[in-house]
């Protein structure tokens, strides 16, 4: 028998982001990068963004977006966590154009899920490295919030 999927909440990242960069229509796309400037990880872990990274976005004409974040945290405890977050965001065209111009959206009114990767050194938090996560996430004018949920 196969084991039946669910998932378990086990922390949050705020990721405080800063003002979007274009390289223009790229054939995929037009092409964003958005830097990561700090933020906070609370539950089950606890900690820091670190000050750089970025989101690395394509959007495409029917307005979903394809992301790839790559960032760090560091743990209360001194541990350095390094992200990789792939995922996608789509809605409403309107309420993306609101995003797009620093708006407030309710994050209800978007899809945006991701599955992020950790890798660390450090032995107490390898257990990252050993689930796959899934996440939920909601875009606001100033920052990313992440809910990370392990995948049983």
């Amino acid at each position: 028998m196969v084991p039946q999927l669910a998932t378990k909440y086990v922390f949050t990242i705020t990721a405080r982001v800063g003002a979007v960069t274009s390289a223009g229509e790229t054939g995929h796309g037009v092409r964003r990068i958005i830097p990561i400037l700090g933020g906070e990880v609370t539950g089950a872990i606890t900690g820091k963004v670190l000050p750089f990274g970025a989101d690395f976005q394509i959007v495409r004409p029917d307005e979903l977006i394809d992301l790839e974040a790559k960032y760090a945290f560091e743990t209360d405890d001194g541990a350095v966590v390094y992200v990789e977050n792939r995922g996608i965001r789509f809605g409403p065209a309107e309420l993306l154009e609101k995003l797009k111009r620093g708006e407030a959206v309710d994050p209800k009114l978007i899809y945006f899920r991701t599955v992020p990767k950790f890798e660390t050194g450090q032995e107490r938090y390898r257990w990252l490295m050993q689930r796959i996560f899934v996440a939920s996430a909601a875009r606001h004018p100033d920052r990313v919030v992440v809910d990370v949920h392990e995948v049983l």
